[in-house]
């Protein structure tokens, strides 16, 4: 839940977490505890950052970039108390896209406006309505980017020489790598599976050793020292600089092709923040503000163009080991950005014998804990509306579009939700309280658009009734326009055929949206409870 202390209303929804810590009260202890933590989450930002950038077709340089101007910005200003930001997996697949259809100053332009855009959210407090994404839904869409995630680090793992550009479409993609097949390098493969192995078998008998850091490193001796012809960080892209660069506007004259990107980094960039800040209040029992960290996400991922990175969001893996490393607020993930800067001044030469092989089996490794299998597996069983939701979103972001995905499966969701209401409201007749000249039916659940068509058919029956016909509000619990239509077709019905249509039981509220959609007296009437409406039925039969 986000954390308003003085309600929605109120600018605190806005207050970073790092004031209410200090305000709480921060000593030498915690500082100690926060500088541990930001050690522990830098040693695994700093082969991931590297990796997701070289995975989305940019250089390893702008994912440190990222993870550093990014990561302190979410920290510093956001809403959640041990939030970590920087350049993550579920972005490479838009990034490559992008990257490959308007370049490399068209993305940063776009990283630039997708901050715009997640700004005007905070600002508008839409992230209270992002975090209603269904559960179906962010496991579908989670499990088809850990496909294409391990999809577009086969070339890497494989060591294969492709005639062409590597398609961004998978099918495509696939096709062009199997027809590469013959191109495999073995020595590749084999620190591939040396990374997955040492990284899998640290975490089962070492699970506090940076495991990460520690497999890419032993990838790098292996490949140097046996001499292996594997590509390195510095064989593709050269030395790194020591340095961030100077702050620089993008080229804004791209805006028009940007302005889509922008977009789409934007909506997956607020749903990937704000879920990994409800993953890490679930480990930590804090509570997150939603609002506070959408403006966060839009200042960092504005920080980060003006250095040449790309989007920042809110990493559930890295926010995660900062929970566990035992972070006690937003100043351990200042103090990793600061470590990760301190990296680069120092240590950028020896990133020039990372094998790109022992990348893409991070990657793989991280695809694998990303594809929420279990959960999946979960959904398929549970109902016929779960399966076809996780199904459907998981399909179209593996063959189709992420955004495609998140919408198409939002909309399947919420027709599942409309079928279930309605399936929850109903209708019964009260026999032992019947007379011969009224019908009384009590309502059941909420009577929205969805369960008047249902309900109507059992409305239409008793619009013969001559004289009185009452229905029971007093289970209903909202009634929206449409039901509000189908009371007055019937109240009409009923009048035609010289009867009354009686309403008890109504909640003021429920009174006042019927009365907003014309359902005012005579035309039907408002009585407190079936015992007024006798009255009422008595008094006329005696006049």
């Amino acid at each position: 839940m986000p954390d308003t202390a003085k309600g929605p209303g109120t600018l605190t929804e806005f207050l970073p977490k790092l004031l209410t810590v200090w305000r709480e009260g921060y000593g030498l202890s915690d500082l100690r505890a926060d500088a541990l933590a930001g050690l522990t989450v830098a040693i695994v930002a700093l082969p991931l950052s590297m990796a997701i950038a070289i995975a989305s077709g940019v250089g390893p340089e702008r994912g440190l970039y990222t993870a550093i101007v990014g990561g302190f910005l979410v920290s510093l200003l956001g809403g959640s108390r041990y939030q970590i930001g920087g350049p993550a997996g579920a972005f490479i697949v838009l990034v490559s896209a992008c990257v490959m259809q308007i370049g490399v100053p068209g993305l940063i332009l776009a990283t630039f406006l997708s901050g715009g855009v997640l700004l005007a959210a905070g600002a508008l407090r839409l992230g209270t309505y992002i975090r209603y994404i269904p559960y179906p839904v962010t496991v579908g869409f989670t499990a088809g980017i850990a496909v294409i995630i391990f999809a577009s680090q086969l070339r890497e793992m494989f060591g294969l020489t492709l005639a062409g550009a590597e398609p961004g479409e998978i099918v495509a993609k696939v096709e062009v790598l199997w027809a590469a097949r013959g191109t495999v390098t073995w020595a590749a493969v084999g620190v591939a599976a040396l990374t997955a192995a040492v990284i899998l078998g640290l975490r089962r008998v070492r699970p506090h050793w940076p495991g990460m850091l520690i497999a890419v490193a032993v990838g790098a001796v292996v490949v140097a020292g046996l001499g292996l012809p594997v590509a390195t960080i510095g064989s593709q892209f050269g030395a790194l600089p020591q340095q961030l660069p100077v702050p620089a506007l993008p080229d804004l004259t791209l805006w028009r092709a940007a302005l889509p990107w922008a977009f789409s980094f934007a909506l997956l960039g607020a749903i990937e923040s704000l879920l990994s800040a409800v993953v890490a209040d679930g480990m930590s029992g804090a509570r997150h503000r939603s609002n506070a960290e959408l403006v966060a996400q839009g200042v960092a991922n504005i920080g980060a163009a003006l250095f040449g990175g790309f989007c920042v969001t809110g990493t559930i893996a890295r926010t995660a080991t900062n929970v566990r490393a035992g972070s006690r607020g937003p100043v351990s993930g200042m103090l990793h950005a600061v470590f990760l800067l301190v990296f680069l001044v120092v240590a950028a030469p020896l990133a020039g014998f990372i094998p790109l092989a022992a990348l893409a089996g991070v990657l793989a490794v991280v695809a694998w804990g990303m594809a929420e299998r279990h959960e999946f597996a979960a959904l398929l069983r549970s109902s016929w509306g779960d399966a076809l939701v996780v199904t459907v979103t998981f399909l179209l972001v593996v063959f189709r579009d992420l955004t495609e995905g998140i919408v198409v499966g939002f909309a399947l969701a919420g027709l599942v939700f409309i079928k279930r209401m309605s399936e929850s409201s109903g209708m019964r007749d009260a026999p032992e309280a019947q007379r011969a000249d009224r019908v009384v039916l009590h309502l059941e659940g909420p009577y929205f658009f969805g369960a008047a068509a249902q309900l109507g058919a059992v409305l239409d029956r008793i619009a013969d009734t001559p004289r009185a016909m009452v229905l029971d509000f007093a289970q209903v619990p909202l009634i929206d326009s449409s039901g509000a239509r189908g009371v007055l077709q019937l109240a009409a019905r009923a009048r035609r055929r010289g009867g009354q249509l009686y309403l008890v039981g109504l909640r003021p509220a429920l009174r006042r949206a019927l009365e907003a959609q014309g359902a005012r007296e005579p035309e039907l009437r408002f009585l407190p409870d079936l015992a007024a409406v006798d009255a009422e039925l008595d008094r006329a039969e005696s006049a």
